[in-house]
């Protein structure tokens, strides 16, 4: 099984989160902030285990899940044809995962900071990388906006996937210029995230049934 470039780098960011929790647990309180709300004050808490070792956890679950599925797609070949999209994609997702880690730790650690003027940024850029990935994708049964209409027509899977794309990248330009507006900041960015995945669905299926007409 060939690992393409994108998973080695993504196996690296994984490792670095371990690496770093492990440098960063003797400087760690026994209760750490592990929830922030819209405001971006805390309001959760976890153990110290979980709160080093949570975001790893689920990262290399992610890396796991990211370097089987695709490979065991029926149309693996179609992924293939935009491998290089997906793989900036998952480097982008680890990285995010990453950053919000570290935040999460330096806060932990006695760092003060408005912590959603720092995260609004992170997600403008992965909502944004989501569209320019979907632009480019094939049809498959594992990446994409995957819906009883898309899978059954390529050109409903097309139609429906121009469009997320111009709604993921609005998505995340919305979100940066949400920073100007921080009291109402994080449930902007939520809006504007499921708007963006919840309108292709619902247009897959008008697109279908035009074709069909046809």
């Amino acid at each position: 099984m060939q690992i393409s470039k994108g998973e080695v780098a993504s196996l690296l960011i994984v490792l670095a989160s371990i690496i770093i929790g492990i440098i960063f647990y003797p400087m760690l309180p026994e209760k750490m902030a592990s929830h922030w709300d819209a405001l971006g004050n805390v309001n959760g808490y976890m153990s110290k285990f979980w709160g080093i070792f949570l975001v790893p956890i689920i990262s290399a679950v992610m890396f796991i899940v990211f370097l089987i599925v695709p490979r065991m797609d029926p149309k693996k070949e179609n992924i293939e044809k935009f491998r290089v999209h997906f793989d900036r994609f998952i480097i982008l997702l680890f990285c995010f995962l990453l950053y919000i880690y570290c935040l999460t730790l330096w806060w932990n650690v006695g760092g003060r900071f408005d912590m959603v003027k720092f995260l609004i940024p992170a997600f403008a850029a992965l909502f944004y990388s989501v569209g320019v990935m979907i632009g480019e994708s094939k049809m498959n049964f594992s990446i994409g906006i995957r819906t009883p209409w898309t899978l059954s027509n390529e050109e409903v899977w097309k139609k429906t996937h121009d469009l997320g794309a111009k709604l993921f990248k609005a998505a995340g330009l919305i979100s940066l210029l949400t920073i100007f507006f921080p009291a109402v900041a994080i449930w902007l960015v939520i809006v504007a995230s499921l708007l963006a995945a919840l309108i292709p669905v619902v247009y897959s299926y008008f697109v279908y049934k035009s074709q069909v007409k046809k």
